[in-house]
């Protein structure tokens, strides 16, 4: 389903050892709702991630930040607690709640022990099903989420992110602020964000994961409490959306004595069968590591960054192949000119077999120290269903990234990167770089 920061997700939990203790079992509640689970009763603990596919992007037209702002109140007070006596309850508990919204999903986190398992759960769901929306708490973080996207305004890099999003998805959710804007947050009712939490947290639209000592008629019976009683099924999901990206430079004046650019070009599917080799390429050309292309030519070589960087943002809705350097002024037109010479390098010629084998190492040996841990594992779940994998994915990734060959890669290479279609948006004072 989802797609969102495919890259990043894919380069560390993908590159997730398949340990033999992270045993996945798929479990379905009486009432019919799935959920995965990996039982690990060795601590009195439990780590539960929900994720309600659609968050941000299901913004009524006009009311754009409803869904953000209703994810913010969720903790603010539910049923017969208020905001302080809610946080109170959850401190006595010692359990741990959050909730977050962006334009794929509105999630939510608890982490809580097994001896208060039942009171923990229900204050989870009378969070979840019964928010108060108290016009204070409204006021209170209508005020904060306002302050935030005036400090964003002011942010070099979210400019850049906002110009670019805007370019390439138009009026699509994709191309608009999810926060959204001072005068669209500042408009909103508590009737709008009532209306948001009954269009988002619905039962068709929500994936589970459970790590810890919960076994799955338990799990079965929690989701049913947690979920029983919300909407079956929301509005439909926005279409998709081709970015309308075109070779070019688009330069926003900002006063400030260090460019940033963003670019990218159109990008590739999880779905598709060459999306291994794809990550492969990425990773050589700018996935991260010091030993990439765009670090050793903008970086080490002529030092015209601390850090350039490349990624597949492969989305539910959109793909994009996208990177970010920063430079000074007067050195970000030499950084974008590499960036173009890489990329064109790359296109052209493809990679050789020991970039291929350093990559491959590097995506299968990694052993990340986030996959460590109830809550990370549980989040690990989720964004395997998000993005449409099946259990055994642990066990075959490595298997698949093996698998390619220097051939796939030199013609994904040739196929997917589009040097001409490349686009740059720059946000400072840039000399010697011209708006195309």
């Amino acid at each position: 389903m989802i797609r969102f920061a495919t890259a990043l997700f894919l380069g560390a939990a993908a590159a997730l050892p398949a340990r033999a203790e992270v045993d996945i079992q798929t479990v379905t509640s009486p009432d019919g709702v799935g959920a995965w689970l990996v039982e690990e009763h060795s601590l009195p603990f439990i780590a539960l991630e929900i994720a309600f596919v659609g968050g941000t992007s299901l913004d009524v037209e006009g009311k754009r930040g409803a869904v953000n702002l209703m994810t913010g109140l969720l903790e603010e007070g539910s049923g017969a607690l208020d905001s302080r006596g809610f946080a109170r309850a959850k401190e006595a508990l010692a359990s741990s709640f959050s909730f977050s919204s962006d334009p794929e999903k509105v999630s939510i986190s608890a982490r809580f022990l097994t001896e208060n398992f039942d009171a923990s759960v229900a204050l989870l769901r009378d969070a979840m099903q019964n928010p108060r929306f108290e016009e204070a708490d409204i006021q209170r973080v209508r005020a904060q989420v306002i302050s935030g996207l005036s400090f964003a305004a002011k942010d070099p890099n979210d400019i850049a992110g906002k110009t670019f999003a805007s370019m390439a998805y138009g009026e699509h959710p994709y191309g608009t602020v999810a926060a959204g804007t001072p005068e669209s947050v500042g408009a909103l009712t508590r009737d709008d964000l009532v209306e948001a939490h009954r269009n988002v947290l619905v039962r068709d639209r929500v994936l589970v994961g459970a790590v810890g000592d919960i076994t799955p008629e338990q799990l079965g019976s929690l989701l049913d409490l947690l979920l029983g009683d919300l909407p079956e099924s929301g509005p439909m999901l926005p279409p998709k959306v081709e970015p309308q990206i075109e070779g070019g430079i688009t330069v926003v004046e900002f006063d400030t004595p260090q460019s940033v650019a963003l670019f990218g070009q159109r990008g590739i599917s999880i779905d598709n069968d060459d999306y291994f080799a794809a990550v492969l390429l990425n990773q050589i050309l700018g996935g991260g590591s010091f030993e990439s292309r765009l670090m050793q030519e903008v970086r080490e070589k002529r030092g015209l960054t601390y850090g350039v960087y490349s990624y597949l943002y492969s989305r539910d809705l959109a793909d994009a192949f996208m990177g970010s350097v920063s430079s000074a002024n007067d050195r970000i037109a030499e950084a974008v000119s590499v960036i173009k010479d890489q990329w064109r390098l790359a296109a052209e010629n493809g990679v050789t077999e020991e970039e291929l084998g350093n990559a491959k190492t590097f995506l299968t040996g990694a052993y990340p120290l986030r996959f460590d841990g109830n809550g990370t594992i549980a989040g690990i779940l989720v964004g395997m269903q998000l993005i449409g994998l099946e259990p055994e994915y642990i066990k075959t990734r490595n298997e698949k990234v093996e698998s390619v060959t220097l051939e796939d890669v030199k013609r994904v290479a040739g196929e997917l990167m589009n040097p001409d279609g490349l686009h740059f948006v720059v946000v400072g004072k840039p000399e010697g770089l011209v708006a195309e």
